[in-house]
């Protein structure tokens, strides 16, 4: 009985000793895992090490593996529990770190969920590249860390717009933008920019809008450039923009933004007049809710403004013509309307030749300055008929 025990202890130990001599160690196991040939058989090994050797020393980088693997099979949950679990256990180096900071911080943004830890990963990110970036102590070029830095700014700025500070979120999107000079974050600050102009937040707006103009050149951007620089009283490069937007898009608004402009400057220089003139007639046909508005400023600076055709003056001066010729018309009328020249004393007949000269050469004054302004009235619908060739109205 007894010998037929110690024989079963010594079967039981001999076994047990073949079945792990047949095994692979957990460092194999990891050494296989990471050499696999493909990435599905990679993602299999890498899960069944990390079930079977917890607490071996490769385990941080196995969890950091799965996290960073661009596997499809892998769903987002699985992604965040192996990179917390590899953040979790530490010892992880630098660069891995970073990586995988910037992978589950993503994975918060996206479904809006613990934004706080997105933030704190995000600059644990900024904070571990930017260390190693001037230190020279690793053998990831300082360019690679600036680059992790640009993605660390990027995912603080996502976080922070998903929390509805903009201030905030423009002042990390800029600092991305900076190192990365990527045109997506571009159009992030672009998105941003309209939030802060809707919320009449013009200095901010005008930051987001001078990077978004600057980067993408489009019609929009160089749009909303121009109004934040008008709202912030910075009209001459408002106008520069206006016209950078002007020339890709033909918009009523923007035309009746530059003529205000330029109207403003005629004043003081009224060689400035035509080329507010010009945009303001665009403006009224282009610009529905604008348009009498510009042609009444288009028509004062043409008839006001120029100079050559004192049209003011004529009118002014016929108007006065028209009432004298009026009194002397009165005048003859009452005294030799009803009388024939035969019974008129010479010194009447004299006057009244005299009136009637008087009459005549009032009419004629009158006539010549309505020729005057009748051909300035012409010369303002020319450039009527003008704007509405260039613009295709028929």
């Amino acid at each position: 009985m007894k010998k037929t025990a110690l024989a079963l202890l010594f079967m039981t130990l001999l076994v047990s000793s073949v079945i792990f001599a047949q095994s692979p160690s957990c460092d194999e196991s990891y050494i296989k895992a990471m050499t696999a040939p493909d990435m599905a058989q990679k993602y299999a090994l890498l899960k069944d090490y990390v079930a079977k050797c917890k607490g071996s020393q490769y385990e941080n980088h196995a969890y950091a593996q799965l996290c960073l693997l661009p596997y499809q099979g892998k769903s987002t949950q699985e992604t965040v529990t192996f990179g917390e679990k590899a953040i979790g256990l530490g010892g992880l180096d630098d660069l891995t770190q970073c990586q995988v900071y910037i992978i589950v911080s993503g994975l918060f943004i996206k479904s809006g969920q613990n934004l706080e830890k997105a933030k704190a990963y995000a600059l644990q990110v900024i904070q571990i590249a930017n260390k190693n970036k001037t230190s020279g102590s690793s053998s990831t070029t300082p360019e690679a860390w600036n680059q992790l830095v640009g993605a660390g700014y990027y995912a603080q700025a996502q976080a922070l717009e998903q929390e509805k500070d903009l201030k905030g979120a423009l002042n990390s999107y800029e600092n991305s933008y900076k190192i990365l000079k990527n045109k997506q974050i571009a159009n992030d600050i672009k998105k941003i920019g309209k939030s802060l102009y809707d919320f009449k937040f013009y200095a901010e707006a005008e930051r987001a809008f001078q990077i978004a103009c600057t980067a993408l050149k489009d019609f929009p951007s160089c749009t909303f450039y121009a109004k934040t620089l008008y709202k912030n009283g910075k009209k001459d490069e408002a106008l520069k923009y206006f016209k950078q937007a002007y020339a890709q898009q033909k918009s009523g608004e923007i035309a009746y933004n530059i003529g205000i402009i330029l109207a403003g400057k005629a004043e003081k220089n009224p060689a400035i007049g035509p080329e507010a003139i010009s945009y303001l007639l665009e403006a009224s046909f282009l610009s529905p809710s604008n348009s009498e508005k510009a042609m009444s400023l288009a028509e004062r600076l043409f008839f006001n403004g120029n100079s050559k055709l004192n049209y003011n003056e004529k009118v002014k001066e016929m108007n006065e013509k028209t009432k004298s010729l009026d009194q002397l018309t009165a005048r003859f009328n009452s005294k030799y309307q009803d009388k024939s020249e035969e019974d008129l004393s010479d010194d009447e007949k004299k006057e009244m030749k005299n009136l009637l000269a008087e009459i005549q050469e009032e009419e004629k004054a009158i006539k010549k300055l309505e020729a005057e302004t009748q051909a300035a009235v012409a010369e303002f619908q020319a450039l009527i008929d003008q704007t509405k060739k260039k613009l295709g109205i028929t």
